[in-house]
């Protein structure tokens, strides 16, 4: 199994950044057989300024034989602004949802917050397993929720995405991370692969869609295209966030 080395990048962001950073690794690390995924060697490690401010992204890759890639990446402007991104692509072979955990924070607050187990099957529904673990949970209330965006039909019913307030709830949401996370290792290492050509191509078009939909974030695009160019900007999000196996 390969050791996740901790970086010092997430030592300095928002408690909440690195303590969700600390606990996602954690729960691969217990739940999944880890090897290494070979990240382009110029991706792993960005430095560059925005508005005058450093920016620096480190980006954590992994894959299994359910996954074909696990991808963490930790981001920071400045001292004002920290990012986590977290995206799990499931190998085509197996019918699997996209796990997905996105925070934005800094300066003493987490700005939004979002974490969901996202559908690919051709119905948009998550498989039965799945639903009803989720459906077990205990309910958790946030006192402000974030409307999801206009190219947000990828997500489930479950898709949390709130500000959380305080302490209280930033231990809440990451304790329901944990909890999506958790079950989503588990059940993915008792699925079977699929069998047919035809169920396969539905999913790589399931996880097509959910990556042409997640390249639609124009917030994420004008960041990176101010830091690092148009040209630069395109081959990140289509090579390194939201690629997708063909």
């Amino acid at each position: 199994m390969t050791q996740i080395i901790q970086v010092s990048l997430r030592e300095q962001q928002y408690p909440l950044i690195r303590n969700l950073a600390n606990c996602i690794e954690s729960v691969w690390r217990e739940n999944l057989d880890l090897s290494p995924y070979q990240v382009p060697e110029d991706l792993g490690y960005v430095e560059g300024a925005l508005e005058g401010e450093r920016l620096v992204i480190e980006n954590h890759c992994y894959s299994t034989p359910q996954f074909r890639k696990l991808h963490l990446e930790l981001a920071r402007v400045g001292s004002g602004l920290d990012i986590l991104h977290c995206v799990m692509f499931p190998n085509p072979e197996y019918g699997l949802p996209i796990f997905g955990a996105d925070l934005v924070g800094g300066r003493g607050s987490i700005s939004a917050a979002i974490a969901d187990l996202s559908p690919v099957h051709p119905e948009r529904a998550l498989p039965r397993s799945y639903h009803n673990a989720l459906s077990s949970l205990p309910v958790i209330e946030f006192e402000q929720t974030r409307e999801l965006p206009q190219w947000g039909d990828i997500f489930s019913d479950f898709c949390l995405f709130v500000r959380p307030m305080g302490d209280r709830e930033e231990v809440a949401f990451l304790q329901r991370v944990r909890d999506y996370l958790t079950l989503h290792c588990q059940l993915a290492v008792t699925t079977e692969p699929l069998t047919t050509s035809l169920e396969i191509d539905q999913i790589l078009a399931g996880q097509r869609y959910y990556c042409e939909k997640q390249q639609q974030n124009d917030k994420t695009c004008r960041v990176l295209e101010k830091s690092f160019g148009t040209e630069w900007t395109e081959r990140y999000m289509t090579t390194m966030l939201f690629d997708f196996a063909s």
